[in-house]
């Protein structure tokens, strides 16, 4: 597959995935964290916002991969 195709198959996909993701855990937070101090929910946060790179690591390997 033509490696331009591919990193706009995968863009595009990182985006939609970014976005659904986000309003998971938008609708998420105010449940998990009812009560919560404000440390536990920077922690909820931090790892939440961070925590969408790991499901992307095989897309963005796909993408950078070259033909054989």
């Amino acid at each position: 597959m033509n490696p331009r195709i591919k990193k706009f198959i995968g863009a595009l996909a990182m985006v939609l995935f970014v976005a659904f993701y986000a309003l998971v855990i938008a609708a998420l937070a105010p449940r998990i964290l009812t009560g919560a101090s404000k440390v536990t929910e920077m922690l909820f946060y931090l790892v939440a916002g961070l925590a969408w790179v790991l499901p992307l690591l095989p897309l963005i390997r796909w993408m950078e991969r070259r033909k054989a």
